[in-house]
């Protein structure tokens, strides 16, 4: 039991909100163990100061580079020995979740056991862009024994540092009507068969991957991964008629214009009068029975998902359903935040060709990125110093003009060779219609 007394101010104001705070559950802690404790008086000490008290170093475990994040105190006295002892090594390790993040509350309990019982601090959090069980709290010589115990649990560390980090897909296919493919059979296949730029770092910096099943892109995909696999469909939107009426009838025509018909990006949902409403291989079309026919222009629309999500189950994604591929989102570092640019509009995901051919993809952009990338350089600001042209040309990719994000802002353009281009372009579509 734990005998030490703290005294923090600052950290008391913390609990005085109106919102739970963080270190109500650090003082619980800190009640029974004299680690928490000492790791409750540093924090206090870097508030009063200021500072961050913690510097880096090397702690691993027998047969990986990374997975682990040192923590050790700078707080000395003028002996130069640690001012809070017991919490002089805080590491933190990274632990891989399951595809889809997918846990009975047995196995959390389980996991919650192994962690104290092995040294841990009992400090657990979810990490938010990587879904990493964050086992905060452990010193050096337990991190073997603990890393052991989770690993005879069935699992492994996830990726700290110049590395693949730890990557996610959202649940998906396993319960969201609107997924397009297997997110979390690509999330294992592609990891599977990478693993070891994951626990051996090797890279100029980190490299994410993210598994969305569709548009709404649940887990950040485009904007924090540097390889988004978004699924999409290239068809037609499915209509149930009969549920685009109830919500019609429950909504009124100032929901339906306000809330679906203004805000497509592209203006291709339309009301017309439903007796001058003609079919067309193209549309999609619900009539809402009282002389209007909701109609939505399939070859403008760009998927964005907002109309399936304001009328579920009467729009639904297509039956031709497969991935985009989009390369370079990251957030901010030196040149500001990036979404991630279209390199495959769209490919089939459903054999295990297909699978492979997703690796062999992700593996390349790996590769390039290894071997052109700067020091502490993310994908998106390696291709915004080389350009795209020259990042399509490295990874063998053609040029499409989907992915062209403003066709018309340059009046400039060469016809020299334009009935070759159109030749080679024609020749594309037709090896990626299948």
């Amino acid at each position: 039991m734990a005998k030490k007394t703290i005294d923090t101010p600052l950290l008391d104001q913390l609990e005085s909100g109106p919102w739970p705070s963080f270190v109500t559950n650090l003082k619980r802690l800190a009640k029974d163990s004299d680690y928490m404790a000492d790791l409750v008086s540093q924090l206090e000490t870097s508030y009063q100061h200021k500072k961050g008290y913690w510097k880096g170093g090397t702690v691993g475990v027998f047969g990986y580079g990374g997975g682990i994040i040192p923590r050790f105190t700078e707080l000395k006295d003028e002996n130069h020995q640690p001012l809070f002892p017991e919490a002089a090594e805080f590491h933190t390790l990274r632990i891989q979740p399951p595809a889809g993040m997918h846990y009975t509350s047995d196995l959390l309990r389980k996991i919650c056991d192994a962690w104290v019982d092995n040294g841990g601090s009992g400090l657990l959090a979810f990490h938010g862009q990587s879904g990493d069980l964050m086992l905060q709290g452990c010193k050096t010589a337990d991190t073997q024994r603990a890393f052991d115990a989770f690993n005879e649990m069935g699992f492994d560390l996830g990726g700290a540092g110049p590395a693949l980090r730890t990557s996610m897909s959202c649940v998906g296919a396993a319960r969201c009507e609107h997924s397009n493919f297997d997110e979390a059979k690509a999330l294992r296949y592609v990891i599977n068969n990478n693993i070891d730029d994951m626990h051996r770092p090797a890279l100029p910096y980190k490299f994410k991957f993210k598994f969305s099943g569709c548009a709404n892109d649940c887990v950040n995909a485009i904007q924090r991964s540097d390889f988004a696999t978004i699924g999409t469909w290239r068809d037609n939107i499915r209509v149930n008629e009969e549920q685009v009426r109830d919500y019609y009838k429950a909504h009124g025509m100032n929901d339906l214009v306000n809330d679906v018909i203004t805000k497509c990006p592209t203006k291709a949902i339309t009301l017309v009068p439903s007796d001058k409403f003609q079919a067309s291989e193209h549309v999609s079309a619900a009539n809402l029975g009282d002389g209007n026919t909701l109609c939505i222009d399939n070859k403008n629309c760009v998927r964005c998902m907002h109309c399936l999500n304001v009328i579920p189950g009467g729009l639904r994604t297509g039956l031709d359903k497969g991935v985009t591929i989009l390369i370079g989102g990251k957030s901010v570092l030196k040149i500001g935040a990036t979404m991630g640019t279209v390199v495959i509009p769209f490919m089939k995901l459903e054999s295990d060709e297909d699978f492979e051919r997703l690796n062999e993809l992700a593996r390349n952009a790996i590769d390039f990125f290894a071997e052109n990338a700067l020091e502490h350089e993310r994908t998106g600001e390696m291709i915004e110093r080389i350009g795209l042209a020259n990042f399509l040309e490295g990874m063998d990719l053609p040029v499409d003009p989907n992915m062209i994000s403003e066709p018309r802002s340059n009046p400039y353009f060469r016809s020299d060779d334009w009935d070759e281009q159109v030749e080679k372009w024609n020749e594309y579509k037709q090896s990626t219609a299948a």
